[in-house]
């Protein structure tokens, strides 16, 4: 089993949580439609990687998200995470109407900073991602189409949540191809203080 780092100890989660279309700006730029209900998919835990790959047998896109640890019934930290997607992939498995795991749950294509404890989340919860010092991507709680607390309403009413398990949040706009050489920083800040850096350069 592949674990994540959480304060000074490792915990292997049972499954990763993803939600999608979480942001308008992301469904805009993709020209995707806003859904009735919550999107929902699952990557096991062989997708977490360390790695930031720009090729699998296809191009790579990166989805920067805002990443929530589940215990004792609740959110108890959090993390940036990448969703690594083959986005080619995936616009031909839509367009047959067919799931997206192929495009989504690879392996490696869950990665994540360490995840930080936090007593409670608020709309100020903000994650940022710079590529080769360039902004490419922020989003926030208040941005979301679903607050985490209603993601996890929504997840309990049909799945059963083992401690360790990690909640992916959704991708605002600004995804893009990832290329061999270009550095990733990505960080979670909560109104003025940071809470997480991370830093990944793709191969």
């Amino acid at each position: 089993m592949k674990s994540v780092k959480v304060a000074n100890s490792y915990i292997s989660p049972s499954k990763i949580i993803c939600i999608g279309r979480n942001y308008a700006s992301h469904i805009s730029e993709l020209g995707n439609e806003v859904p009735d209900n919550m999107v929902i998919f699952i990557k096991p835990n062989a997708a977490i990687g360390h790695r930031l790959q720009a090729y699998q047998q296809e191009r790579l896109h990166y989805e920067a998200e805002l990443c929530f640890m589940y215990q004792q019934g609740a959110f108890c930290a959090v993390a940036i995470g990448l969703d690594l997607t083959k986005r080619a992939l995936q616009s031909q498995l839509k367009a047959k109407g067919l799931p997206w795991e192929r495009a989504k749950a690879f392996t490696g294509s869950a990665l994540f900073s360490d995840f930080i404890t936090i007593d409670a989340i608020d709309e100020h919860l903000t994650l940022e991602l710079t590529i080769n010092d360039e902004c490419r991507q922020t989003g926030s709680v208040a941005m979301m189409l679903h607050s985490p607390k209603a993601i996890l309403q929504e997840i309990q009413s049909f799945i059963e949540l083992e401690d360790g398990d990690i909640v992916m949040t959704g991708t605002p706009s600004g995804v893009g191809e990832i290329f061999a050489g270009d550095v990733f920083q990505g960080r979670v800040c909560a109104r003025d203080t940071v809470l997480v850096t991370q830093q990944w350069q793709a191969i």
